[in-house]
This record gives structure tokens, C-alpha cells and sequence, in this order.
């Protein structure tokens, strides 16, 4: 009885992260499409056979550098919409500094959060209540 419900429990936390993860996945991919869009690269989607010969080649979800004809730019395949951002050095650069000021952001406010939820834990801890909870000490 006890193997059945830890074979249950298992199952239902293994599920449990899988949703997260691909919730995570998909928040990532939201959150490049906004970074990638406020940088200046554009939206295309592949027309020519040598356009879908190269889109269905390329990694999924990742900023790649591409060189074609000389010329170098970046491209991000996003599959499942079938489109591809693409931009020049000036947009990769743009898209590196909003990414980095995205970071900090997230950073000083997961900070913030951690340094509130800390003073939570001092608050009362000195006065008439701090060592006996609910008794008061001094009259």
C-alpha cells in the first residue's frame, strides 16, 4: 500500500516539474521575443525553399550569429510561431544591453524581496513581547 502511494506521490511531482519547466520555457521565449522586438530586429517569415532549408536547420530558441554573403547578422528561430527575428551588430548590441539591464532589474528586486521577507523576522523582536510570545513581561 505504502510502494503504491510513494509511486503515486512520484508520479505527480515528476508531472508537477514538468509543467513548471515548460512554463518557464515558454515565459523565457516570451520574454527574448520583447527583448529581441525593443532592440530593432524584425520579424520575417521564411518564404523562399532556401529560406525554409535554412529556418528548419537552425536552433530553436537561441540568438545565433549567422554570416551569409559576407554579411554578418543574428537571427532567433522562435518554431513554433515559424517565424525568425533578425537584426544586425547595432541590434545585438542593443539586445545585449537590454538583456543585461533586464538582469539587474531582477536582481535588486529579488534582493528587495529577500531583504523584506527577512526584516519580517525581526520585527517585535525587541519590547515587551520580544522573548515570550504573547506574554507580556513588563507591566
Amino acid at each position: 500500500m505504502n510502494t503504491h502511494k510513494f509511486t503515486w506521490l512520484a508520479w505527480l511531482l515528476a508531472a508537477g516539474t514538468l509543467l513548471t519547466l515548460a512554463g518557464c520555457a515558454s515565459f523565457d521565449a516570451s520574454n527574448q521575443e520583447s527583448l529581441l522586438s525593443a532592440a530593432g530586429f524584425r520579424v520575417r517569415t521564411p518564404e523562399t525553399p532556401k529560406q525554409k532549408e535554412l529556418f528548419a536547420a537552425a536552433p530553436s530558441y537561441k540568438v545565433e550569429r549567422v554570416t551569409y554573403n559576407g554579411k554578418t547578422f543574428y537571427a532567433y528561430k522562435h518554431e513554433k510561431k515559424g517565424v525568425a527575428y533578425i537584426g544586425g551588430e547595432a541590434e545585438y548590441q542593443k539586445y545585449q544591453q537590454l538583456a543585461v539591464q533586464q538582469r539587474i532589474a531582477r536582481d535588486n528586486y529579488q534582493a528587495a524581496q529577500m531583504e523584506r521577507d527577512a526584516s519580517r523576522g525581526w520585527y517585535g523582536a525587541y519590547g515587551p513581547y520580544a522573548f515570550h510570545s504573547g506574554v507580556r513581561m513588563w507591566r
